[in-house]
């Protein structure tokens, strides 16, 4: 392979610009690309190797430019300029947090000694955390110890979270209580309990490096186990749902650089109980171009993604998802989930995934099995087969299944950096292993990259060679300014291909576990007194 590098034929290439003024930049650019292989598939015509612009950058948010390309093209651009460094909001609009409250003045006379007043004083507390978007699990005291389970709804950190609640302990627990064990959950599930003592809490409220010293006194352990014995009646519905528009952008087509469509999509959820939720989604395409599909370039591998596009064509929409997933805790360090159902837009079936994580241990493994049979373009309840000839023209014989699985190793470095290999069985039958690695920044910004390898040659395989790509994630909050754990994430690829592909399932157990472990409780414990 390294003999490839820096041969065959060459040809001069290269631009200049001139800054006119503060605003104003002019661009020169000479390319020797004879773009032989463009003009022999469209329409394209180049009659000049020179291409000059023009842009407009008035300010350091936006720019507007305007080109003259190839002798034959004109283009405009726009572009929105983001700094991940730099936000709307740097200090955040939420509400100022409850004040720690000295158990002098605390309610202190509060009573836990009979069944009834410990069911009130359980829903008083369930009460004061929905306002701050908490979900109360339950409590309960144990001689000076109260234990409470709770799922954090609002702030991206978990450690925002366990600072606020601990906060408002100290307002309601009796005053003999000196143990707060605090134990997030998500998906219906227990992650991680935190272990804090109040005399820290009133001792360090208003000292210099108060987070830090807070965070080498308190102890990280699980919390597998029954929920605390007082539960609380969460008023949460139990039923969810909401229409939003929607763009979805295909890019790197050779015939279409950039296809995109709008549209509609409807999506509901309902928890039969906190770790059993059905859910689906349904979208339509208003306007776009997605579903012009043009040549498919032939393979020799079932299509499993490289006919996508395919998918809702005719009827302009359809079903995204529609599943039930159940999530368990079967024993301590170990997390489980089953999906059943329409999965995602190209394939129904079941998936089974366990995980092993400790709290305090950068390392996880997990394992993962499916089985899971091709969706009719329609994007129904049907099925359908996968082609049967090189060009997917002709489909023929039984309805495609397939049965996949991996077995994953994740890491979490030290400055937000976290690596993943998954080794087994893609949905074309190949099998290999995926590497990825991303970096999450104290902001909430996650940007990463990952490539598949599996046995399936770079010939067969097709336009670029292996599955690679770029992951992008933007918190919600740091557009909005206000505490949300909505993230908006984008990944570039080249175009899907059927080599290295695997199902697309929401809710993976890392990436529900991972927040209300140590790691990220370090990486976010800065923003414990916020």
């Amino acid at each position: 392979m390294t003999g490839q590098f820096f041969r065959g034929d060459a040809a001069f290439f290269g631009g200049v610009e001139w800054r006119i003024n503060d605003e104003l930049t002019a661009l020169l650019e000479y390319s020797s690309d004879a773009y032989t292989i463009e003009e022999a598939r469209t329409d394209f015509v180049r009659k000049s190797p020179v291409n000059i612009g023009l842009t407009w950058a008035p300010n350091d948010r936006y720019q507007l430019g305007a080109y003259y390309l190839y002798g034959s093209e004109v283009g405009l651009s726009a572009t929105i300029i983001i700094d991940p460094k730099t936000r709307a909001n740097p200090s955040g609009l939420e509400t100022a947090p409850f004040p720690v409250t000295p158990r002098s003045a605390s309610a202190a006379a509060l009573s836990w000694d009979t069944p009834q007043q410990q069911t009130a004083n359980v829903n008083l507390l369930g009460t004061a955390l929905s306002e701050d978007g908490f979900r109360l699990v339950g409590a309960e005291i144990t001689g000076n110890t109260i234990r409470v389970r709770y799922e954090n709804g609002r702030y991206r950190a978990e450690a925002q979270g366990v600072g606020r609640l601990a906060r408002v302990l100290t307002a309601l627990a009796p005053a003999n209580v000196d143990t707060f064990v605090l134990e997030p959950s998500q998906a219906g599930i227990s992650l991680a309990s935190v272990t804090i003592q109040r005399d820290d809490l009133e001792q360090l409220e208003n000292t210099p490096n108060a987070a830090s010293l807070v965070y080498d006194r308190v102890t990280f352990g699980d919390s597998a186990g029954p929920a605390p014995a007082i539960s609380f009646d969460d008023p949460t519905p139990s039923f969810l749902w909401g229409v939003a528009p929607y763009v979805e952008l295909t890019v790197f087509d050779g015939d279409e650089p950039v296809r995109a469509d709008l549209g509609v999509e409807a999506s509901f959820q309902y928890e039969l109980q906190p770790n059993l939720v059905l859910a689906g989604a349904y979208r339509q395409v208003i306007a776009g171009n997605r579903s012009e599909v043009g040549a498919i370039s032939p393979s020799t591998l079932p299509d499993i993604r490289r006919t996508g596009g395919r998918s809702g064509a005719d009827t302009g929409g359809g079903i995204e998802n529609l599943f039930m997933t159940w999530y368990a805790r079967p024993g301590p360090n170990l997390y489980s989930r089953v999906s059943a159902g329409y999965l995602e837009r190209g394939f129904a079936g079941v998936s089974g995934e366990i995980l092993w994580k400790q709290v305090d241990n950068p390392l996880a493994i997990g394992a993962e099995l499916n089985y899971s049979a091709l969706r009719d373009f329609d994007m129904g309840f049907g099925f359908r087969p996968a082609c049967s000839d090189a060009a997917c023209t002709v489909y023929t014989g039984d309805n495609y299944d397939v049965v996949t699985g991996h077995v994953s190793a994740y890491y979490d470095f030290d400055n937000g950096f976290e690596g993943r290999i998954d080794v087994g069985r893609y949905l074309a039958g190949d099998w290999g292993a995926t590497f990825a690695l991303n970096r999450e920044f104290e902001n909430g910004w996650k940007v990463g990259g990952y490539f598949t390898l599996t046995d399936v040659p770079f010939d067969d395989f097709g336009e670029g060679s292996f599955d690679k790509g770029i992951m992008v994630e933007i918190p919600t909050d740091w557009v909005l300014g206000t505490p949300t754990r909505d993230t908006a994430t984008t990944t570039l690829s080249s175009l899907q291909r059927d080599g290295g592909a695997r199902l697309q399932i929401d809710g993976r157990l890392y990436d529900v576990a991972e927040g209300s472990h140590q790691g990220q409780m370090a990486d976010n414990w800065g923003r414990f007194w916020r």
